[in-house]
């Protein structure tokens, strides 16, 4: 669909302004338009409204930055943005633009960005008569003789305008006209063939010479025109012209041959003789341009090229050959001389538009680039067919002729394939063809559509337990495809809760680096392992996040030492397991039990016999902690036995703990039970002595600090206790508790025994009642008791003999309870 617009306007000189709006509805190239404008005019001439007859708002001009595109290295118009019109930059002389070549006219090109759009601008230069016409010499010498007949023809030298038209030479005028006429021709290649014609008989006897004067006008306003002077010589008779071979002569020429290529060769005959007959040749009423390029042989008549040859500036050449003899007479042929046309213009390529960066999310058809292809030479060899590189995602479209639109084909991704060098090769349809190429360079610009990417989905990761707080577990990382701030990302850490607790007090990620440190010390007691996310987002907007998943395994160290749990150690009673002197080797006197909260092999417990009073009466399993006996216990073994026994985990290093085992080796508690109230006697003082020492140090820290006020309150305070205890009178009441049983057993030894002691403050020896035989074997002494064992079975008597009042008296003066108890302990 098109439609045209014509407007007609006077301005400057009073020369019309047409203007043809085309409007296209092809992709790339939007309208055309059309403008006449009178040459010669001076900077700034107004040359038309761009903007209004092509429908454009001048804001949309300025916004889209819009500019002219020349293929020349001269700019003759200029675009006044801001208002949005055409004005004259440069001089414009048609005749050096154009020549003799009609219309003579030049393009170029208004592109507008954001969106591209493309207008194309013709602009026709109407020529002035600003030429006068002028003949190549300004005299002109004819020699002829007086026996010529009337009618007889003398070509002249035609004038030259460079102007078109009506301003071309429209005319000739000989003067005088007493002997001679003038005959003007046209010429197929628009040239004027002028001839002299004589009309009436010359007498050289009579007037040896004439003078005539050409006159060649053009009809311009205001008109112009050019003569020369004819200087006519009349000779004595020779009464036979030359002839030329043909009246016409056709020969072909490549453009672009070297000088001196013989083109065709003229020839003429004379039937005169000697010197009469003699024929010269040369070139006579030719364009200025025509002589330039070839000449002719004075005696041959041959025809070379003298100047370079360009089939796109002219097609043909019409010479006039004039055979001249040396009595005056002459005769013209002419020679019509062809230009082939040769494949020796490169196409051309200029960049009309062109986008250095696309986007990755850019869809198919997206313009990335308006080119301009051209080539001077014609026909086939001026086809040309354009192309890029087949294995890229773009193509090339045709918009307009000469112009083509490289558009994208398909989707692009930064992450494959960052940038494109597309080659554009224009190549035309000559033998051998010729072709041109230019190299662009399109870069993908990013955009944020790739997540950040995890090189594993989950970690597990080990840490040995009583690890220091900030130790760095390992780093995570990641990679983004993308570029620049949307490949930049950070690690979060995503808060729940595990036992109780929140995450961030266990670890913490850095959200640069990635590296997980631990916030606190782990214990693989209270916590074997945790799991939690971590999040990887990017900088992009919007921004794009992955999660991995990262399990911390606590790894068990061997930090707590075994605890034993059998036989049980106290601090106020003593405990020892009875063996009879009558087992046998193997007997199993008692079993030490222990665990290690650790696992694995810090867990593994192993039993040692460190210290013992006889190392060859007993032995400790490695792996049970069992103590049996080695060997048959005799009369001479010790009592008393005491036992060290070693506990000791498998870990590097290994811990240990100790167990004291007391045995008292015999076949009654009388047998042993002064040994071991000396222990638990000497064991009494030294409990108390300890309680003392500590005493004395608090009492010396307190006496250090206080004031004298205090120190004067301690010394009324024992004063006072001292008036107290001189006037009391308490008596002294002495204690006999009730006899008791005691039936509780907890011990290995299935056997309990039953008894009471008296004793006076100063005997050594026990009187003791024994009932008979309970259910335990194991002794238990507890020297602070203050009651005694009261009878199991019921006695009739305590003694078997009354004491005597005295005896009695003594022996209640102090009374001890002593309970035997027989169970494990320390």
């Amino acid at each position: 669909m098109m439609a045209r617009l014509w407007i007609t306007d006077i301005r400057g000189r009073g020369q019309a302004l047409f203007v043809i709006l085309c409007l296209f509805t092809r992709s790339s190239v939007t309208g055309q338009a059309r403008y006449s404008v009178a040459e010669e005019q001076g900077e700034g001439s107004f040359v038309g409204n761009i903007a209004r007859d092509l429908g454009l708002d001048v804001v949309r001009l300025v916004s889209g930055k819009a500019r002219i595109i020349t293929k020349g290295s001269r700019q003759y118009v200029d675009l006044n943005r801001d208002k949005g019109t055409l004005v004259i930059k440069e001089r414009i002389d048609r005749e050096e633009l154009c020549g003799k070549t009609t219309p003579c006219s030049f393009s170029f090109e208004v592109i507008l960005e954001n969106p591209i759009q493309l207008y194309r601008v013709t602009v026709e230069v109407i020529d002035i008569n600003d030429n006068s016409p002028s003949f190549p010499k300004d005299e002109i010498t004819l020699n002829i003789a007086e026996s010529v007949a009337s009618t007889t023809r003398f070509s002249l030298e035609s004038a030259y305008d460079p102007d078109v038209g009506i301003n071309d030479i429209q005319k000739y005028i000989l003067k005088p006209v007493d002997h001679f006429k003038l005959e003007v021709q046209s010429q197929s290649d628009g040239g004027k063939f002028i001839e002299m014609v004589l009309q009436n008989p010359l007498d050289r006897e009579k007037e040896e010479t004439h003078t005539l004067v050409l006159i060649a006008s053009d009809g311009g306003e205001p008109h112009r025109s050019g003569t020369v002077r004819i200087h006519i010589t009349v000779l004595d008779a020779n009464d036979n012209a030359p002839v030329c071979s043909q009246p016409v002569y056709k020969a072909e020429v490549k453009e672009n041959s070297p000088e001196g290529t013989v083109v065709t060769t003229v020839s003429s005959n004379d039937a005169d003789k000697g010197v009469n007959g003699d024929v010269t040749f040369s070139i006579a009423h030719v364009t200025r341009e025509a002589k330039q390029l070839f000449e002719v042989n004075v005696k041959t008549g041959e025809i070379k090229v003298s100047g370079k040859l360009d089939f796109e500036k002219s097609k043909t050449y019409q010479l006039n050959v004039k055979a001249s003899d040396h009595g005056g007479y002459s005769d013209t042929c002419k020679v019509i001389i062809q230009i082939i046309d040769e494949n020796d213009n490169v196409p051309t390529i200029q960049m009309m538009s062109f986008s250095y960066s696309i986007s990755e999310d850019s869809p198919p058809g997206t313009t990335i680039a308006v080119i301009n292809v051209d080539d001077e030479d014609s026909d086939g060899n001026g086809i040309v067919k354009c192309s890029i590189n087949a294995d890229m995602p773009f193509k090339i479209e045709s918009s307009l002729t000469g112009y083509y639109t490289i558009v994208t084909d398909n989707f692009l991704d930064r992450e494959t394939i960052p940038e494109y060098n597309i080659t554009i090769t224009v190549s035309d349809q000559g033998s051998p063809p010729l072709t041109s190429r230019k190299h662009i360079n399109v870069k993908v610009s990013d955009v944020n559509d790739n997540l950040p990417t995890f090189y594993q989905s989950e970690y597990i990761k080990t840490v040995p337990e009583n690890n220091s707080p900030g130790f760095s577990v390992f780093t995570l990382s990641a990679s983004d495809a993308d570029w620049g701030q949307n490949a930049r990302f950070s690690y979060f850490l995503e808060e729940k809760m595990i036992n109780g607790a929140a995450v961030s007090s266990l670890v913490s990620v850095n959200s640069e680096s990635g590296v997980i440190h631990a916030v606190r010390s782990f214990d693989y007691e209270q916590l074997k392992w945790f799991e939690f996310n971590v999040t990887a987002r990017d900088a992009g907007s919007p921004p794009l996040s992955s999660v991995a998943i990262v399990r911390i395994v606590v790894q068990d160290q061997n930090d707590n030492p075994p605890q034993v749990l059998y036989p049980v150690q106290t601090g106020g009673s003593l405990v020892a397991e009875m063996v009879p002197r009558s087992v046998d080797v193997g007997y199993l006197v008692t079993k030490v039990v222990a665990v290690d909260v650790d696992s694995g092999q810090n867990a593994w417990l192993s039993y040692k016999l460190q210290k013992a009073t006889d190392r060859a009466l007993f032995e400790v399993g490695l792996q049970n902690g069992e103590i049996r006996t080695i060997r048959q216990v005799t009369d001479k073994d010790a009592v008393k036995q005491r036992l060290t026994v070693i506990v000791e985990d498998n870990g590097q290093p290994s811990r240990s703990a100790t167990v004291i085992v007391n045995v008292a080796v015999a076949d009654s508690f009388p047998e042993v039970l002064s040994e071991f109230i000396d222990f638990t006697q000497d064991k009494e003082y030294n409990d108390n002595l300890t309680f003392y020492l500590v005493l004395a140090l608090a009492v010396v820290s307190f006496l250090f600090i206080t004031s004298l006020v205090v120190i004067i309150s301690v010394k009324i305070y024992r004063w006072r206790q001292s008036r107290v205890m001189y006037h009391s009178n308490l008596p002294v009441i002495p204690y006999y508790p009730p006899r008791y049983s005691d039936t509780l057993g907890t011990g290995t030894l299935q056997h309990v025994y039953n008894y009471e002691v008296c004793r006076t403050t100063d005997s050594r020896r026990s009187d003791c009642k024994f009932n008979g035989a309970g259910s335990q074997n194991v002794l238990i002494m507890d020297p602070s008791s203050t009651g005694t064992m009261q009878r199991i079975q019921s006695e009739k008597s305590i003694l078997d003999e009354p004491d005597s009042p005295q005896e009695v008296r003594k022996n209640t003066q102090h009374v001890y309870s002593l309970r035997y108890f027989f169970s494990e302990f320390d």
